[in-house]
């Protein structure tokens, strides 16, 4: 069954039998299961990926189900970490999941990326994004950033000696002069599309393949139906990653992520 499962990834020059067991053997921690973290989630367990751990703090809402594709009107109150991690497991039986009801926080975040392969961001609070991006950099293990609002968004892919966020923006904006996707809107299918670009990324770092989008940016306009990939250098003053770093602990983050939580799109 396992192997007919996975046939005709298996047959890719890129993946092969000893990359799907590569896959088996992989964890990814998946930080948010909203818009974004709902396509990751089905396509690493679709994928073959051995153990996911979700992490997130809220509950299912009606407003979610337009675009956080693993949910259900069933699920509508449960936690989300608990009515993803049942969904993932009728899709294959043999996924390990981690259902982790909490918050990502500064004295907890090093642990988290030293217990996954590959971290993926789907969160929308600029700040947690930003604790995301230092732990990657201060561990040294890789951090897959999407972003989505309107009909667009954006991921790149940081990994160790590579550029990362804070080479794009060097602080997060303050979170009163930016628009949420509460405020602002949201089309699901652009959840899709980035979310998906997100797990394909994670798989190519998982499986040692093609090229990943570090020192690059995706850009997606479904509005515009237009998709770029626009290179970006990694910043020698660069505050996280930089040989002139002066992130070198989390300590600043103050166990407070943001005014706003954990919001996930």
């Amino acid at each position: 069954m396992t192997a007919e499962r996975h046939h005709r990834q298996r047959i890719l020059a890129e993946v092969g039998e000893e990359g799907q067991r590569r896959l088996a053997r992989a964890s990814v921690a998946i930080v948010g299961v909203g818009g974004l973290g709902s396509p990751v989630a089905l396509y690493l367990a679709a994928a073959g990926v051995g153990r996911l751990g979700l992490i997130d703090d809220q509950r299912v809402e009606v407003s979610n189900l337009s675009r956080q594709v693993v949910y259900e009107e069933c699920d509508i109150g449960r936690t989300k970490v608990e009515a993803a991690a049942g969904r993932l497991l009728l899709l294959d039986p043999a996924l390990r999941v981690d259902a982790r009801q909490e918050n990502v926080r500064a004295s907890t975040v090093a642990e988290l990326f030293s217990e996954y392969d590959v971290v993926v961001d789907g969160t929308d609070a600029f700040e947690t994004k930003f604790l995301l991006n230092d732990a990657a950099v201060l561990v040294g293990k890789p951090l897959v950033y999407g972003a989505v609002l309107q009909w667009g968004g954006q991921v790149t892919t940081i990994v160790p000696g590579g550029p990362c966020l804070r080479c794009l923006f060097s602080e997060p904006p303050d979170p009163d002069s930016v628009l949420t996707c509460e405020q602002a809107g949201i089309i699901g299918a652009a959840t899709g599309v980035v979310g998906s670009v997100q797990a394909e990324e994670a798989l190519k770092v998982l499986l040692g393949a093609g090229t990943l989008l570090s020192g690059r940016i995706f850009q997606h306009d479904g509005l515009q139906g237009e998709t770029r990939i626009t290179p970006f250098p990694k910043d020698p003053n660069c505050p996280a990653c930089s040989p002139r770093a002066r992130i070198t602990d989390l300590t600043r983050y103050a166990e407070q992520v943001s005014p706003r939580g954990n919001v996930l799109v």
